[in-house]
């Protein structure tokens, strides 16, 4: 049977708007899917719903449709995408009348059953992570485009594989396979030298998106369409496959992938084979996304100029001390970037960023009467004052937590395009998660001469967030320096070189197979992206910073 040929036309709400078009224009391909929705996504929809009860999908899909809908009609493409949001079937319901419009015949089906804000009060929004069979239902039935709320991201591709290939639930070393495949293309052109460590490697201009080559077997080749920017070798592929994962078991609805099995091999120019891959029964539970409002935010960035910079700093501080011991915030955070370099030949070179961040439940804690204190000091305090944006009134801040139901708590259904409502029935086997030993260590490196470098110049990382919690996923892209990274990079190495993590749970997880280690830093993202708790408040650059770390690398490997 020939393979499956699935690309990835979005990556976030916001992506590459010509990217469809481009998929269906610069290749063969079978399947197109688009992939919306995050943890922070879901709480923009369920505020801009707050406002609007018809605003809960993505709404640049159905202008990205308008253009290409009649395209992909043509030339026999199926699109699947999670762009339904919080509300699948009024999204689906707009392309129906996109379509009457155009006069295009197509097949619009959606699935539905993750929403459980009614059981969750307090949320903004509650929905279940689904697996990919109630795509395969809808595709099986002939659907031309399958709209979906909140599904992982790898179901986007284990449903149409499913449907394609015939799989049962129970196939799980083939779905694995394409959860793995799936995982890969999620994120876009991550995987083809977007955000990549090596990227001046290739010309990363304008990546291609990516497409799977799956097979029966559930193996696939990663590639792209001929011609398009950006590369894909093991390492845009090993990078992808770390990023927001956590140990050897990847678990989901359908499958938990066993990432400790992925052999991944360069098979020519621009295609990397992925195979191996082995899958367990799923976790006897759902995954559930909670969404609510933690409170508001406030922020004053204070600019710092010149000499003296520690004794403004102390200065400002002191100032405002008694404007938050008035009605004091529940959360005061003061933060010094030093960013100024001496005898700088530019103003903002010279100058440092005194950061303060101030949180509570109430909006009138954080907002104008705090502001107010910081604007009254424009005359009064350092030499050289300014603040990089008038403060505010304060605004929401959100709070994501997950927890875990039984399947028959959300229920799975695919809606077919002529009405008819499929459910699709719970997994007949779980199997609980538990981790995985780690695996024998590589012989180490023999003694030798070493040197001061930073850790990137030998090893790859990307790193990003799931809820409050972080995950650096590092790799080597030789077997010496794999041997080295193994017996060097443990989780107290990992807490000294990023003091941030040194109070915080630190779990590190060994991936040989891809010559990787991948560490959890469990709380130092507080309670999710939308709490902004830190500076980078999704981690995506917490990997380039550890690379940036310096220790003593053996010569040998520089």
């Amino acid at each position: 049977m020939n393979p499956l040929r699935i690309g990835n036309f979005s990556g976030f709400y916001g992506d590459r708007s010509a990217a469809l078009r481009e998929m269906l224009t610069g290749g063969e391909v079978d399947v197109l899917t688009g992939d919306y929705l995050a943890e922070l996504t879901m709480l923009i929809l369920a505020r801009d719903r707050l406002k609007d009860p018809s605003a809960g999908y993505a709404r640049t899909f159905p202008r990205q449709l308008e253009d290409c809908l009649g395209l992909a009609r043509e030339r026999g493409v199926r699109i699947v995408t999670n762009a339904g949001g919080l509300d699948p079937a009024g999204l689906a319901g707009e392309i129906r009348r996109l379509a009457d419009r155009l006069g295009i015949p197509v097949r619009v089906a959606h699935v539905e059953g993750d929403d459980l804000t009614a059981a969750h009060p307090g949320t903004l929004a509650a929905h279940a992570y689904l697996g990919g069979f109630g795509i395969t239902a809808c595709l099986r039935a002939g659907a031309d485009v399958v709209v979906t709320g909140r599904v992982t991201d790898a179901a986007l591709v284990t449903g149409p594989a499913a449907a394609h290939f015939g799989w049962r639930p129970d196939d799980h070393d083939a779905l694995a396979g394409a959860v793995v495949a799936g995982h890969v293309l999620e994120c876009g052109t991550q995987a083809t030298g977007g955000n990549y460590a090596f990227f001046t490697e290739g010309d990363v201009r304008r990546p291609g998106f990516p497409l799977a080559e799956i097979h029966a077997d559930g193996s696939s080749v990663i590639t792209k369409h001929p011609g398009t920017g950006g590369f894909v070798d093991v390492g845009t592929v090993t990078a992808q496959l770390l990023y927001e994962t956590g140990g050897a078991r990847y678990a989901g609805p359908d499958v938990t992938a066993r990432l400790d099995t992925v052999r991944l091999g360069l098979e020519g120019p621009d295609r990397v084979r992925i195979e191996g891959v082995r899958g367990e029964a799923p976790p006897p539970t759902l995954k559930v996304g909670l969404n609510r409002l933690g409170g508001f935010r406030n922020e004053v960035v204070f600019v710092l100029t010149g000499l003296g910079i520690e004794a403004k700093a102390a200065l400002v501080r002191e100032q405002l001390a008694d404007a938050l011991a008035k009605s004091p915030p529940r959360e005061v955070r003061w933060e010094l970037v030093r960013t100024d370099r001496a005898d700088a030949d530019t103003e903002e070179t010279a100058s440092a960023l005194l950061r303060l961040v101030v949180r509570d439940p109430d909006q009138r804690v954080v907002g104008r009467a705090l502001s107010g204190a910081a604007v009254e000091l424009a005359l009064a305090s350092y030499p050289g004052f300014h603040v990089l944006a008038p403060p505010g009134k304060g605004a929401p801040y959100g709070v994501f937590e997950e927890v875990y139901v039984p399947y028959v708590g959300a229920a799975h259904v695919a809606v077919l395009h002529d009405g008819r409502r499929i459910p699709v029935p719970p997994p007949r086997h779980t199997r609980p998660l538990a981790a995985v030993p780690d695996p024998p260590l590589p012989e180490p490196l023999p003694p030798g001469p070493t040197r001061r470098a930073p850790l990137g110049l030998v090893v790859g990382a990307r790193s990003g967030d799931k809820g409050g919690n972080a995950n650096v996923g590092v790799w080597a892209r030789s077997e010496d320096a794999w041997r080295w990274l193994a017996h060097t990079l443990t989780a107290d190495a990992f807490r000294r070189l990023i003091p941030e993590s040194r109070d915080l749970p630190v779990t590190r997880h060994l991936l040989p197979n891809l010559r990787a280690v991948n560490f959890v830093v469990e709380g130092i993202l507080g309670a999710g992206v939308a709490a902004q708790a830190r500076f980078d408040p999704q981690a995506k650059a917490l990997g380039e910073w550890l690379r940036s770390r310096h220790l003593d690398i053996p010569e040998a490997l520089l």
